[in-house]
């Protein structure tokens, strides 16, 4: 301050200084100070290209929080979190990728490392004249991101099991991950469980379409979506899993806090338009959709698991226990390194 030092010069210079250090803070190619070496890793996305749930990872690239923990992440896209492509990866350890209890109840030497999301924020759209499960009978639902046994699947089977029915009373269509909305709205299918933005574009482009149901009310219990690594690679090197996450769980405390300062981030990466992300990006704040810490509750993995056995999912006799689907312990080591527990509005997980 002037008061404490009277040469212009140098107050100016350290002026200079701090707008320097402020502008650099927000650089995407910011340089890790003290890197001896930058370490590798991939970080894997479950959606080509990503839905605004899935941005966490460009989100802390695109700010610098992979940089200054040393590391270089290189962004991988998958068709399906689910998808042969994507469980191959997790099984050799080439990325970090989205797992669940089913994989590992089938053997999937793989563990959760971080709930990315622990609630879904997805709704059930339907074609213009159903306005109850029931309707869904004989209907063409979407099966896209994996086909049988992928989310959309499971989703539209969740539905058709609210009114009494089962997957066989309904005709479930595969297709890209890309094709759900395009799919809505050339009739091609009646049901699609679809991400907030593309709710927000559906309604756009085709507003006879209707919200049936959205999927956290039908099952606010289920474990949406966690990053996991082989259980190898967490034996091998958890120090780099552990600051992968920290990143990732700086990026989510940041799109809760300065949510302007993501928006463009998101945009790029999903490639839809800006009123469609802010929709989206909404919606995930006001239902802590992302978490700010573990994104692990007990009680949430144990009830998806249970759920899991009782739809045939997984084997009763090879029922996975919570500890081991998820790995508390790394995910807290994460939470101390992005700075502690912290919560933000109403948002704990």
């Amino acid at each position: 301050m002037m008061t404490r030092n009277p040469d212009k010069t140098f107050v100016l210079a350290a002026a200079a200084a701090a707008l320097i250090a402020a502008s650099a803070v927000d650089a995407s190619a910011q340089s890790a100070p003290n890197c001896p070496t930058m370490r590798k890793i991939n970080v894997g996305v479950s959606v080509a290209p990503p839905n605004v749930v899935h941005t966490s990872p460009y989100i802390a690239k695109a700010l610098g929080y992979f940089a200054k923990r040393c590391i270089d992440a290189n962004i991988v896209q998958f068709e399906g979190g689910q998808s042969q492509t994507s469980a191959v990866a997790a099984a050799q350890g080439s990325a970090i990728v989205s797992v669940n209890d089913v994989s590992i109840g089938r053997g999937l030497k793989v563990q959760q490392i971080w709930g990315l999301a622990p609630r879904m924020p997805q709704g059930y759209m339907v074609q213009e004249g159903v306005t109850s499960a029931a309707q869904l009978k004989g209907k063409r639902l979407s099966a896209t991101g994996g086909g049988v046994g992928g989310f959309n699947w499971r989703m539209g089977r969740e539905v058709l099991k609210s009114a009494g029915l089962t997957e066989a009373d309904a005709q479930f269509i595969p297709s890209p991950t890309a094709g759900r909305l395009p799919g809505l709205i050339a009739n091609q299918i009646d049901g699609v469980a679809l991400h907030p933005e593309d709710v927000f574009l559906a309604k756009k482009q085709k507003p006879t379409l209707n919200l049936l149901v959205q999927l956290v009310e039908l099952m606010p219990l289920y474990m949406f979506n966690a990053y996991g690594a082989s259980t190898e690679w967490i034996a091998r090197d958890r120090a780099l899993l552990r600051d992968t996450v920290a990143a990732m769980i700086e990026a989510n405390r940041t799109a809760y806090r300065e949510r302007d300062k993501v928006i463009p981030i998101i945009v790029e990466a999903t490639t839809k338009p800006k009123e469609a992300v802010e929709y989206a990006l909404d919606v995930l704040i006001k239902n802590c959709v992302w978490s700010v810490n573990e994104g692990f509750d007990p009680k949430r993995t144990q009830w998806t698991i249970d759920n899991s056995v009782a739809n045939g999912d997984v084997e009763a006799g090879k029922k996975p226990t919570v500890e081991q689907v998820s790995n508390m312990k790394l995910a807290s080591e994460a939470v101390e390194l992005a700075g502690g527990r912290v919560t933000i509005g109403k948002c704990v997980e």
